[in-house]
């Protein structure tokens, strides 16, 4: 494992790991979920329990991000959700895919870079993307690329950087600090 190994302990209003289930996992997703836990820069919530007691060919819901950094590390590719507010681009991981796909397919979907990702994920939670919603295992990836890429919106969602310094509002108000700490590291060349 690079970098800390953190644990947060999930909120009451957090569903706890493995509360809903899903399809099953090929093998190949479930062993790319395992790696990239285990290679996480940060792991929150228990998500390296969820898959250590799962074994192999395990089922959960999965979500995928970036957190895209200029290429000064001092601002944040964000995109306005619905409900979500200001968020890293990313969604929910498609049947076949790994995290890591789905999190460069969401990130050109969702702003129109294409980037190549750093080789170790930033962090891996377990959260509720949506009020009353079962929680699903998140693996956030990072990337660094040119502050003028041009931006592409996917429809009526905004885009666009975002101060490390000034923060931002969220529906995981921890995210700011922990993108914050990640960027540090990156900075001391010590992340990714």
């Amino acid at each position: 494992m690079s970098g800390d190994h953190l644990h947060a302990t999930p909120s009451a209003e957090r569903p706890r790991p493995g509360a809903a289930l899903c399809g099953l996992l090929g093998r190949r997703v479930a062993e790319a979920v395992v790696a990239d836990v285990v290679a996480a820069d940060s792991v929150f919530d228990d998500a390296d329990a969820v898959v250590e007691s799962a074994g192999p060919g395990f089922a959960v819901p999965l979500a995928a991000e970036v957190w895209v950094f200029d290429d000064t590390l001092s601002r944040i590719l964000l995109v306005r959700h619905r409900w979500r507010g200001r968020v890293p681009p990313g969604g929910r991981v498609e049947p076949g895919e790994t995290p890591r796909e789905a999190a460069r397919r969401e990130l050109f979907e969702e702003t129109g870079v294409r980037a190549r990702l750093l080789p170790e994920p930033a962090a891996a939670t377990v959260r509720s993307y949506r009020a009353g919603a079962p929680a699903c295992l998140g693996l956030s990836y990072a990337a660094v690329v040119d502050g003028a890429v041009p931006l592409v919106a996917e429809g009526g969602q905004e885009v666009g950087w975002v101060s490390l310094r000034r923060g931002w509002t969220g529906w995981f108000p921890e995210d700011a600090a922990r993108v914050r700490r990640y960027a540090g590291r990156l900075r001391g060349g010590v992340a990714g």
